[in-house]
Protein backbone atom coordinates (compact mmCIF):
# COMPACT_ATOMS: atom_id res chain seq x y z
CA UNK A 1 0.00 0.00 0.00
CA UNK A 2 2.87 2.37 0.84
CA UNK A 3 4.59 1.59 -2.48
CA UNK A 4 1.32 2.24 -4.34
CA UNK A 5 1.11 5.66 -2.74
CA UNK A 6 4.68 6.45 -3.84
CA UNK A 7 3.80 5.47 -7.41
CA UNK A 8 0.80 7.79 -7.43
CA UNK A 9 3.01 10.64 -6.22
CA UNK A 10 5.56 9.85 -8.95
CA UNK A 11 8.18 8.71 -6.47
CA UNK A 12 10.34 5.82 -7.70
CA UNK A 13 11.69 3.81 -4.77
CA UNK A 14 13.88 0.84 -5.69
CA UNK A 15 11.83 -2.33 -5.97
CA UNK A 16 14.10 -4.18 -3.54
CA UNK A 17 13.52 -1.65 -0.72
CA UNK A 18 11.11 -2.79 1.98
CA UNK A 19 9.47 0.41 3.24
CA UNK A 20 8.04 0.00 6.73
CA UNK A 21 4.87 1.97 7.59
CA UNK A 22 6.33 3.15 10.91
CA UNK A 23 9.02 5.23 9.15
CA UNK A 24 6.45 7.33 7.28
CA UNK A 25 3.85 9.83 8.39
CA UNK A 26 0.96 11.33 6.44
CA UNK A 27 0.61 15.09 6.41
CA UNK A 28 -2.90 15.96 7.69
CA UNK A 29 -3.05 18.96 5.35
CA UNK A 30 -1.76 17.82 1.94
CA UNK A 31 -1.82 14.01 2.55
CA UNK A 32 1.73 13.56 1.28
CA UNK A 33 3.82 10.85 2.90
CA UNK A 34 6.95 12.08 4.69
CA UNK A 35 9.83 10.13 6.17
CA UNK A 36 9.78 10.64 9.94
CA UNK A 37 13.51 11.36 10.06
CA UNK A 38 13.13 14.08 7.42
CA UNK A 39 10.20 15.55 9.32
CA UNK A 40 12.14 15.66 12.60
CA UNK A 41 15.09 17.38 10.92
CA UNK A 42 12.66 19.96 9.49
CA UNK A 43 11.19 20.78 12.95
CA UNK A 44 8.05 18.78 12.06
CA UNK A 45 7.07 21.14 9.26
CA UNK A 46 5.70 19.48 6.14
CA UNK A 47 8.21 20.14 3.31
CA UNK A 48 5.40 20.11 0.73
CA UNK A 49 2.71 22.41 2.13
CA UNK A 50 4.37 23.99 5.21
CA UNK A 51 1.85 22.54 7.66
CA UNK A 52 3.04 22.57 11.28
CA UNK A 53 2.66 19.11 12.77
CA UNK A 54 2.39 18.83 16.55
CA UNK A 55 5.58 18.59 18.57
CA UNK A 56 5.65 16.71 21.86
CA UNK A 57 7.28 18.18 24.96
CA UNK A 58 10.67 16.49 24.49
CA UNK A 59 10.89 17.57 20.85
CA UNK A 60 10.06 21.12 21.83
CA UNK A 61 12.70 21.20 24.57
CA UNK A 62 15.29 19.84 22.13
CA UNK A 63 14.41 22.56 19.61
CA UNK A 64 14.48 25.48 22.05
CA UNK A 65 17.14 24.75 24.67
CA UNK A 66 20.92 24.48 24.51
CA UNK A 67 22.01 20.88 24.15
CA UNK A 68 22.33 19.07 27.49
CA UNK A 69 21.17 22.07 29.52
CA UNK A 70 17.72 20.84 30.57
CA UNK A 71 17.14 19.60 34.11
CA UNK A 72 13.63 18.32 34.79
CA UNK A 73 11.79 19.34 37.97
CA UNK A 74 8.56 18.30 39.70
CA UNK A 75 8.07 14.86 38.16
CA UNK A 76 5.04 13.60 40.09
CA UNK A 77 5.00 9.99 41.28
CA UNK A 78 1.41 10.14 42.48
CA UNK A 79 -1.67 9.82 40.27
CA UNK A 80 -4.55 12.09 41.23
CA UNK A 81 -8.10 10.95 40.75
CA UNK A 82 -10.16 13.21 43.07
CA UNK A 83 -13.56 12.10 41.73
CA UNK A 84 -12.72 8.39 41.36
CA UNK A 85 -13.70 8.72 37.72
CA UNK A 86 -14.15 5.33 35.97
CA UNK A 87 -10.92 4.07 34.35
CA UNK A 88 -9.26 7.48 34.74
CA UNK A 89 -6.38 6.21 36.86
CA UNK A 90 -5.81 3.26 34.53
CA UNK A 91 -5.64 5.57 31.51
CA UNK A 92 -3.04 7.74 33.23
CA UNK A 93 -0.96 4.66 34.09
CA UNK A 94 -0.94 3.54 30.45
CA UNK A 95 0.05 7.00 29.21
CA UNK A 96 2.84 7.25 31.77
CA UNK A 97 4.26 3.95 30.62
CA UNK A 98 3.92 4.59 26.88
CA UNK A 99 5.13 8.21 26.90
CA UNK A 100 7.60 7.90 29.80
CA UNK A 101 6.05 11.09 31.12
CA UNK A 102 4.15 11.74 34.33
CA UNK A 103 1.63 14.28 33.02
CA UNK A 104 0.60 16.66 30.24
CA UNK A 105 3.34 19.17 31.08
CA UNK A 106 7.12 18.87 31.47
CA UNK A 107 8.84 21.46 33.68
CA UNK A 108 12.43 22.29 34.42
CA UNK A 109 15.39 24.63 34.06
CA UNK A 110 17.47 25.06 30.91
CA UNK A 111 19.46 27.54 28.87
CA UNK A 112 18.82 29.41 25.63
CA UNK A 113 22.12 30.64 24.21
CA UNK A 114 23.53 30.52 27.73
CA UNK A 115 20.64 32.40 29.38
CA UNK A 116 18.99 30.38 32.15
CA UNK A 117 15.21 30.05 32.12
CA UNK A 118 12.50 28.09 33.86
CA UNK A 119 10.51 26.36 31.14
CA UNK A 120 7.23 24.43 31.09
CA UNK A 121 6.03 22.65 27.94
CA UNK A 122 2.56 21.19 27.57
CA UNK A 123 2.05 18.00 25.56
CA UNK A 124 -1.14 17.07 23.70
CA UNK A 125 -0.12 13.39 23.60
CA UNK A 126 -1.11 13.13 27.27
CA UNK A 127 -4.92 13.40 27.34
CA UNK A 128 -4.90 16.23 24.79
CA UNK A 129 -2.82 18.39 27.12
CA UNK A 130 -5.83 18.89 29.38
CA UNK A 131 -5.26 20.71 32.66
CA UNK A 132 -5.98 18.58 35.69
CA UNK A 133 -4.87 19.23 39.26
CA UNK A 134 -1.38 17.78 38.67
CA UNK A 135 -0.82 19.99 35.61
CA UNK A 136 -1.98 23.04 37.57
CA UNK A 137 0.32 22.15 40.46
CA UNK A 138 3.34 21.68 38.17
CA UNK A 139 2.72 24.98 36.36
CA UNK A 140 2.38 26.76 39.71
CA UNK A 141 5.60 25.19 41.00
CA UNK A 142 7.39 26.25 37.81
CA UNK A 143 6.26 29.85 38.35
CA UNK A 144 7.41 29.71 41.99
CA UNK A 145 10.76 28.26 40.90
CA UNK A 146 11.20 31.21 38.53
CA UNK A 147 10.53 33.58 41.43
CA UNK A 148 12.96 31.73 43.71
CA UNK A 149 15.78 31.64 41.14
CA UNK A 150 14.96 35.14 39.82
CA UNK A 151 15.18 34.02 36.20
CA UNK A 152 12.70 34.37 33.30
CA UNK A 153 9.80 31.97 32.79
CA UNK A 154 8.71 30.50 29.46
CA UNK A 155 5.56 28.39 29.11
CA UNK A 156 4.61 26.61 25.89
CA UNK A 157 0.89 25.92 25.85
CA UNK A 158 -0.84 23.18 23.86
CA UNK A 159 -4.11 22.13 25.43
CA UNK A 160 -7.70 21.13 24.93
CA UNK A 161 -8.59 22.96 28.16
CA UNK A 162 -9.78 21.67 31.52
CA UNK A 163 -9.73 17.94 32.28
CA UNK A 164 -13.34 16.90 32.64
CA UNK A 165 -12.48 13.73 34.61
CA UNK A 166 -11.59 16.02 37.52
CA UNK A 167 -14.57 18.36 37.30
CA UNK A 168 -14.35 21.40 39.59
CA UNK A 169 -10.82 20.42 40.71
CA UNK A 170 -9.69 21.01 37.14
CA UNK A 171 -11.44 24.37 36.84
CA UNK A 172 -9.85 25.55 40.09
CA UNK A 173 -6.43 25.34 38.39
CA UNK A 174 -7.32 28.41 36.34
CA UNK A 175 -7.40 30.55 39.48
CA UNK A 176 -4.41 28.80 41.03
CA UNK A 177 -2.10 29.31 38.07
CA UNK A 178 -3.32 32.88 37.49
CA UNK A 179 -2.56 33.82 41.09
CA UNK A 180 0.94 32.38 40.73
CA UNK A 181 1.52 34.47 37.59
CA UNK A 182 0.30 37.57 39.48
CA UNK A 183 2.92 36.96 42.20
CA UNK A 184 5.52 36.49 39.47
CA UNK A 185 4.56 39.82 37.91
CA UNK A 186 4.88 41.59 41.28
CA UNK A 187 8.56 40.55 41.33
CA UNK A 188 9.10 42.26 37.94
CA UNK A 189 10.25 39.01 36.36
CA UNK A 190 9.79 38.20 32.68
CA UNK A 191 7.14 35.70 31.63
CA UNK A 192 6.93 34.69 27.97
CA UNK A 193 3.84 32.75 26.92
CA UNK A 194 4.16 30.77 23.68
CA UNK A 195 0.83 29.54 22.35
CA UNK A 196 0.97 26.56 20.01
CA UNK A 197 -1.77 24.64 18.23
CA UNK A 198 -4.18 24.21 19.95
CA UNK A 199 -4.40 26.47 23.01
CA UNK A 200 -8.02 26.36 24.10
CA UNK A 201 -10.42 26.25 27.06
CA UNK A 202 -9.27 26.97 30.60
CA UNK A 203 -5.59 27.16 29.62
CA UNK A 204 -6.22 29.97 27.12
CA UNK A 205 -8.43 31.68 29.71
CA UNK A 206 -5.77 31.63 32.43
CA UNK A 207 -1.98 31.55 32.43
CA UNK A 208 -1.57 31.31 28.64
CA UNK A 209 -3.03 34.80 28.18
CA UNK A 210 -1.14 36.44 31.05
CA UNK A 211 2.36 36.64 29.58
CA UNK A 212 4.36 39.85 29.55
CA UNK A 213 5.05 38.88 25.94
CA UNK A 214 2.59 36.56 24.18
CA UNK A 215 3.88 34.71 21.14
CA UNK A 216 1.94 32.32 18.93
CA UNK A 217 3.07 29.88 16.28
CA UNK A 218 1.81 30.36 12.73
CA UNK A 219 -1.85 29.43 12.26
CA UNK A 220 -2.21 28.15 15.85
CA UNK A 221 -5.78 27.59 17.02
CA UNK A 222 -6.37 29.80 20.08
CA UNK A 223 -9.67 30.35 21.86
CA UNK A 224 -11.94 29.41 24.73
CA UNK A 225 -14.92 27.61 23.18
CA UNK A 226 -15.33 26.14 19.71
CA UNK A 227 -16.64 28.22 16.82
CA UNK A 228 -19.89 26.27 16.52
CA UNK A 229 -20.67 26.68 20.23
CA UNK A 230 -20.02 30.44 20.11
CA UNK A 231 -22.20 30.85 17.03
CA UNK A 232 -25.03 28.92 18.65
CA UNK A 233 -24.88 30.98 21.85
CA UNK A 234 -24.48 34.40 20.22
CA UNK A 235 -26.59 33.60 17.11
CA UNK A 236 -23.88 35.35 15.11
CA UNK A 237 -21.92 34.26 12.05
CA UNK A 238 -18.26 34.60 12.94
CA UNK A 239 -15.51 35.56 10.48
CA UNK A 240 -13.37 32.85 8.95
CA UNK A 241 -10.25 32.07 10.97
CA UNK A 242 -11.25 34.25 13.92
CA UNK A 243 -9.56 31.84 16.36
CA UNK A 244 -6.26 31.63 14.47
CA UNK A 245 -3.05 33.32 15.59
CA UNK A 246 -2.95 35.80 12.70
CA UNK A 247 -6.48 37.07 13.44
CA UNK A 248 -5.64 37.51 17.14
CA UNK A 249 -2.46 39.41 16.25
CA UNK A 250 -4.40 41.75 13.96
CA UNK A 251 -6.84 42.51 16.80
CA UNK A 252 -4.18 43.04 19.47
CA UNK A 253 -4.73 39.92 21.58
CA UNK A 254 -1.19 38.59 21.11
CA UNK A 255 2.13 40.34 20.53
CA UNK A 256 3.66 38.39 17.65
CA UNK A 257 3.29 35.38 15.39
CA UNK A 258 6.62 33.60 14.98
CA UNK A 259 7.51 30.84 12.56
CA UNK A 260 8.85 27.69 14.15
CA UNK A 261 12.26 27.80 12.50
CA UNK A 262 13.08 31.19 14.07
CA UNK A 263 11.34 30.69 17.42
CA UNK A 264 14.49 29.82 19.36
CA UNK A 265 16.30 32.84 17.91
CA UNK A 266 13.35 35.10 18.79
CA UNK A 267 13.26 33.89 22.39
CA UNK A 268 17.03 34.34 22.67
CA UNK A 269 16.77 37.95 21.44
CA UNK A 270 13.97 38.75 23.91
CA UNK A 271 15.94 37.26 26.81
CA UNK A 272 19.10 39.17 25.85
CA UNK A 273 17.24 42.48 25.63
CA UNK A 274 15.50 41.83 28.98
CA UNK A 275 18.71 40.88 30.77
CA UNK A 276 20.57 43.91 29.39
CA UNK A 277 17.81 46.23 30.60
CA UNK A 278 17.87 44.66 34.08
CA UNK A 279 21.67 45.09 34.30
CA UNK A 280 21.36 48.82 33.56
CA UNK A 281 18.86 49.39 36.37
Amino acid sequence: MILEHFKKKKYKPASNINIQPDVLIKCPECSNMIFKNDLSENLKICPTCGKYLKMNARERLKQILDKGSFVEYFRDKNIRDPLKFPKYKEKQLVLRKVLNQDEAVVCGVGKIDGNRVVIAVMDTQFMMGSMGSTVGEKITKAVELSIKKKIPLIIFTASGGARMQEGMFSLMQMAKTSQAIARHSEKSLLYISVMTDPTTGGVSASFASLGDIIIAEKNALIGFAGQRVIEQVTRTKLPEGFQRAEFLLKHGLIDMVVERNVLRETLSDILSIHLNVRKKR
